[in-house]
């Protein structure tokens, strides 16, 4: 540098750019967090009400999550058949799903016992109190491991009374049921099966085409969003609200095992409490929801009933049978019935 280039100011330039490339040389190399997609699908038709539950999960994992986590939910079919989510999350065909226990029915019936039956008179909230606290997990864990399904099982959301169903007539006394083509899941097969009804359990989506076809004669599936979201009010008049064949049901999120286990402690957590908050939120949604769409089955012409007590008082002597049969045919039916037995009478007895 010359003399004449060596000036305070050219000085002053060279002592800033110094500064600068010592700077950039010092910062460390901050590493862009790569985000982890989970493909999800749910057992429901993407108009019904549940599709939209299971996407409010999905929505509060990924706002708590960030970029590191996203979980995208498609409807019932889109990857396989709404009964066959189980095996498709295991198999890591899908990376998780959103539906019910008693879905998987068919391939233990003490899965049925999650959701079906008057649940020795917990309702939905006591039914998750019992699986959390009471040792339900454990026992559920136990069946998917029996059954070699590499799942991780998260239970929330306490459906409300489920209505006894749909009719195209009133069902006025017991042997009205006998010989009816009636829709049902889970051990509630076994419940109007034994009250003479003639039982098909169809997925949510087939329910209103089979009724308008003349498949069926009567069918139940949840609640009044979802039954008029799904259209049965198009087909039949007639619903009979009050029930014991599914008084104290839940959703079930899955996770395939080896996705879920990659996770990191944190991503887990969030998972976690996203089960517990969209638990909560989907009891407040449900009530604001549900009793909407009551009112506004009424003004499109639906008739609702109080199913009568005879019929009640059938379906728990129906019931008696079913699970007597059911616990001397498996054993682990009577173990997870005596479970839910001795958690409703210490909490139900408070």
């Amino acid at each position: 540098m010359t003399q004449q280039q060596a000036t305070p100011t050219n000085r002053r330039r060279l002592l800033k750019g110094a500064v600068v490339a010592a700077g950039a040389m010092a910062a460390p190399m901050v590493a862009v967090a790569q985000t982890t997609t989970l493909r999800f699908q749910s057992t429901w038709p993407s108009k019904d009400i549940f599709h939209e539950y299971a996407n409010d999960f999905a929505k509060k994992v990924n706002d708590m999550a960030g970029n590191r986590l996203k979980i995208e939910v498609l409807p019932a079919g889109s990857v396989v058949p709404a009964f066959q989510l189980l095996e498709a999350v295991s198999k890591g065909t899908l990376d998780g799903g959103h539906g019910v226990v008693a879905y998987h029915y068919g391939k233990n019936s003490a899965l049925a016992l999650w959701g079906s039956g008057p649940a020795f008179g917990m309702d939905p909230n006591l039914v998750l109190a019992w699986h959390y606290y009471g040792g339900g997990k454990a026992l559920l864990e136990e069946i998917y491991k029996s059954l070699n399904m590499e799942v991780v099982s998260f239970l929330y959301g306490p459906m409300p009374t489920q209505p006894f169903g749909w009719f195209k007539k009133p069902i006025a006394k017991v042997d009205d049921l006998k010989g009816t083509k009636f829709r049902t899941v889970g051990l509630a097969v076994d419940i109007y099966t034994e009250m003479g009804a003639a039982v098909n359990p169809l997925p949510g989506g087939e329910i209103v085409p089979a009724l308008d076809r003349g498949l069926i004669d009567g069918a139940e599936f949840n609640n009044a969003s979802s039954d008029r979201l799904l259209g049965f009010p198009d087909v039949v008049k007639h619903c009979m609200l009050q029930s014991f064949h599914q008084s104290g049901e839940q959703f079930e999120i899955l996770f395939n095992k080896g996705k879920y286990d990659a996770l990191p402690a944190e991503l887990k957590s969030i998972i976690d409490y996203a089960v517990q908050a969209a638990s909560a939120d989907f009891s407040w949604k449900a009530a604001h929801r549900n009793s909407q769409d009551y009112i506004e089955l009424k003004k499109a012409g639906v008739k609702f009933y109080k199913t009568p007590d005879a019929i009640l008082r059938a379906q728990l002597a129906a019931w008696d049978k079913v699970i007597a049969k059911k616990s001397a045919e498996n054993p682990m039916f009577k173990k997870v019935l005596d479970s839910q037995r001795a958690f409703a009478e210490r909490a139900g007895g408070w």
